[in-house]
């Protein structure tokens, strides 16, 4: 009945699009809010770097968020950095 509609090209078009593209949307929105949250909540990370990779999160999207995954995510399972009393 849609093909009536829509030629044969552009029906495989849309069913493409809903098969393929928009899962794949909806996974990577996923995971930028994921990296987003960790970011947020990584306790392993000082204030100002939490604000840095927020700040790459979403200025980068899906982007920033593998670089977070794979460059600062890990560090969440460490101890906060320890503070310095003597510096100023």
């Amino acid at each position: 009945m849609m093909a009536a509609f829509v030629g044969g090209g552009e029906l495989i078009l849309v069913l493409l699009v809903l098969v393929v593209a928009l899962p794949l949307a909806l996974a990577s929105f996923a995971f930028w809010i994921w990296m987003l949250i960790s970011a947020i909540q990584n306790k392993g990370l000082t204030e100002n770097e939490k604000i840095v990779w927020v700040l790459v999160i979403a200025l980068l999207h899906l982007i920033g968020s593998l670089i977070y995954f794979f460059v600062g995510h890990p560090k969440r399972n460490l101890p906060p950095p320890a503070q310095n009393p003597n510096h100023t």
